[in-house]
């Protein structure tokens, strides 16, 4: 089984530089990786890299990250700005701050309008949870909202709050069933 074509080779730390990016592109085409994930400034650049290569890696960048708490129209704005530089996917956080404040109306809208927004430009979108902060409760709620959203992924977490123990994976398994694949994703 070829694995690296399971990865999204990602660097997203906040003092990340031109030169990061760029040999985190050549590592992904070197080993096969099936995309590279990057802060939103550097979208344009990646484009024209995996260009210059013609290279068939899928560019994903981050939308509310990592906190989540950016308000709705904002993420949809960064969306259309981060296809329109040529991303190709989308992860996107959801807002933790509703979900801990059980503003469950609010938390569906904003997931809605993120995969609203990247649906109309003909893009996937990944919806980030925090499972490490989630509650199994909070989790089980949030996958009635992922349901009706549809996204094309659920990742588990972004990295930033610790990694998701197998039970929470297995919880959202229980809780998506086979509708929606689950991206489990955490700190290295």
């Amino acid at each position: 089984m070829d694995l690296a074509r399971y990865i999204d080779h990602t660097l997203l730390r906040a003092d990340c530089n031109e030169s990061d990016i760029r040999a985190l592109c050549q590592e992904a085409i070197e080993h096969g990786f099936a995309a590279v994930c990057v802060p939103p400034y550097f979208v344009a650049l990646v484009r024209h890299l995996l260009e210059q290569h013609n290279s068939k890696l899928v560019l994903a960048t981050v939308v509310g990250f990592p906190f989540g708490y950016s308000s709705t129209p904002s993420k949809v704005e960064e969306i259309k700005k981060a296809v329109d530089e040529g991303a190709d996917e989308i992860d996107a956080v959801i807002n933790l701050c509703a979900v801990k404040s059980g503003q469950w109306s609010f938390v569906e809208n904003d997931i809605d309008s993120m995969c609203t927004a990247a649906r109309l430009r003909g893009k996937k979108i990944k919806i980030a949870l925090e499972t490490a902060l989630l509650s199994e409760e909070e989790i089980r709620r949030l996958a009635i909202i992922l349901l009706a959203a549809q996204p094309d992924f659920v990742k588990t977490s972004t990295g930033f709050h610790g990694s998701p123990t197998l039970q929470t994976v297995h919880l959202l398994k229980e809780s998506l069933g086979n509708q929606i694949p689950i991206s489990a994703s955490g700190a290295s």
